[in-house]
């Protein structure tokens, strides 16, 4: 029961999160452009630490492992 207030009360921190990112875009207060900054922040280091997730698994750290440009259609 305590996961799940945690992860509710951090969805609804992400929900408006972007309410005010949207807000500041639109000139909102300055308290608004605060938030909307730090969430912003917040989103591109956790997107730098699913990449980085994502990569050390891989082992290379090339990509996905998905070929681009040599597909497996053979056109017939």
């Amino acid at each position: 029961m305590g996961v799940l207030v945690l992860l509710a009360g951090i969805l609804l921190l992400g929900v408006l999160g972007c309410v005010c990112v949207v807000w500041a875009a639109r000139g909102g207060p300055r308290w608004v452009r605060v938030v909307s900054a730090v969430t912003l922040g917040v989103a591109g280091i956790v997107t730098a630490l699913v990449r980085g997730m994502g990569s050390s698994k891989s082992g290379s750290g090339s990509g996905s492992g998905f070929s681009s440009g040599s597909g497996s259609d053979s056109g017939d």
